[in-house]
């Protein structure tokens, strides 16, 4: 298991869950108390009191403070105490650590490691999720298994013919070879399988109306350790982008992924799917948000069932990977030197 990558930036929370009222999450391990302010900026805090550790996020807010809810401590958006309960002079250490925090494509991103590196300007970007031109659903599920098992789910595809067929899975999918790149400078892996010729599977075809079989494009982007993207494009059979790259007869899907650790053996699975055509259409968009988190299910309890596996074979057990797993291979050697580091 890789450890930790902590001097980087993971996603915590869309910002729609995050109001003027106290919401617990644990990142890598770590307990925090996030609260958006009456100025709407979100805060993040250690999720324990200093005088006994019990969790701010059981207290309450108080305009813009934290007030404990066992002994009444009070901590202000910077995490310092300013009360303390039966005397006046507050403890110099009455303090808990403070999280720094970018809005950004609807995420709440979150700093884990040394604040002094919290350069907001690296964060991958995910625009179609904020873009007027895409219409977008979303969820979160818990995954009982630690983050690199859904790495390697997610860059290696060929396990949709064979996990989600009747949804998303097709017998190309598997069997289309893939191209790998992988931009060891910038840290990120491309994984491409381009289908000239497939079936239309149900999530495609009930979503655009699409009849008969299919040009599909999956291509991947990775950036370790936390944002997943997958350009996903669907025409009709033979139908290419104009050679101008406009794409009038294409429709195009935003497939977005943060996946980020709670603890070493379980994952917050955040996904997003941002759509360019029936933007208006709340029947397809509630087809997409049911089909594609039955599919992301179907993941979680097969890598819940890994996990399991993996903690009762014994230390040293070999696997054996072949070509399509060269994006999972080398997201594992990056994520290492990244922790590494």
């Amino acid at each position: 298991m890789t450890a930790f990558v902590r001097n980087q930036w993971y996603v915590a929370a869309y910002g729609s869950e995050i109001g003027p009222e106290l919401f617990a999450r644990t990142i890598l391990g770590e307990p925090i108390v996030f609260y958006r302010t009456a100025d709407g900026v979100v805060v993040a805090l250690a999720d324990r009191c200093v005088h006994r550790r019990y969790p701010l996020s059981e207290g309450r807010l108080d305009a813009d403070t934290i007030v404990c809810g066992y002994h009444g401590f009070t901590y202000d958006s910077t995490g310092t105490c300013v009360f303390v309960p039966g005397q006046t002079r507050v403890p110099r250490t009455a303090r808990v650590s403070s999280y720094p925090v970018v809005e950004q494509d609807s995420f709440v991103w979150v700093w884990i490691g040394d604040r002094e590196k919290a350069d907001a300007a690296p964060i991958p970007r995910a625009p179609w999720l904020a873009d007027p031109d895409y219409t977008t659903v979303c969820g979160m599920e818990p995954l009982a298994a630690r983050y690199e098992l859904l790495v390697d789910n997610l860059l290696d595809l060929s396990h949709e013919t064979y996990l989600h067929g009747g949804y998303i899975g097709t017998p190309e999918v598997a069997a289309t070879p893939i191209t790998t790149e992988v931009d060891e400078d910038n840290a990120i892996i491309r994984v491409s399988r381009r289908m000239a010729d497939a079936e239309c599977p149900p999530f495609y075809a009930k979503s655009t109306g699409i009849e008969g079989r299919i040009t599909r494009w999956q291509d991947i982007e990775y950036h370790p350790p936390c944002l997943y993207l997958l350009h996903s494009r669907v025409a009709p059979a033979g139908v290419l982008p104009e050679a101008d790259g406009s794409d009038p007869h294409g429709f195009h899907v935003e497939v977005v992924y943060a996946i980020t650790p709670e603890t070493e053996h379980s994952t917050h699975d955040f996904w997003a799917v941002a759509r360019d055509f029936a933007l208006e259409d709340e029947g397809v968009s509630e087809f997409l948000r049911e089909s594609n988190r039955t599919v992301v299910l179907q993941d979680v309890t097969a890598l819940d069932i890994l996990e399991r596996v993996i903690q009762t074979e014994p230390e040293g057990y070999q696997e054996l990977s072949i070509n399509i797993d060269a994006g999972g291979l080398a997201a594992r050697r990056i994520l290492k030197r990244m922790a590494t580091a």
